[in-house]
């Protein structure tokens, strides 16, 4: 497959159970993708390349907790994708040092669906 068939991809695992609003999640997203963006320049950054240069494809799937969420991590990590994990300050809908969103890659897009194949579009 060539790299425009194949774009990588960079997901966000949001947490369903903190029913955040649409601008808190979306706030949150963009945390995740701005530190994983700059984690991933300094260890993936022929993946950040061909990601800017394709579609820049992103996914914004549903965790159901936090524990779900570690989960994921733990396979992000075994995977060596580069990740952030969102903390929320605590200044409007969560306590503070909530754990709101896991972002993940720019990656390989087969490797990214098959680690959330299982997982559903965040609605």
């Amino acid at each position: 497959m060539s790299a425009l068939s194949d774009p990588p991809t960079m997901a966000f695992l949001c947490r369903v159970d903190l029913q955040l609003s649409t601008g808190k999640l979306a706030v949150q997203c963009a945390h995740a993708a701005v530190e994983s963006l700059q984690r991933a320049k300094k260890t993936h950054s022929r993946m950040v390349q061909r990601w800017n240069e394709s579609a820049s494809r992103k996914v914004c799937l549903a965790v159901e907790d936090e524990a779900e969420l570690e989960h994921f991590l733990q396979l992000v990590q075994e995977a060596s994708l580069p990740f952030a994990v969102v903390q929320d300050a605590g200044l409007t809908e969560v306590a503070p040092g909530t754990v709101t969103v896991l972002g993940v890659g720019p990656g390989p897009r087969h490797t990214m669906d098959s680690l959330f194949r299982n997982l559903q579009a965040y609605e």
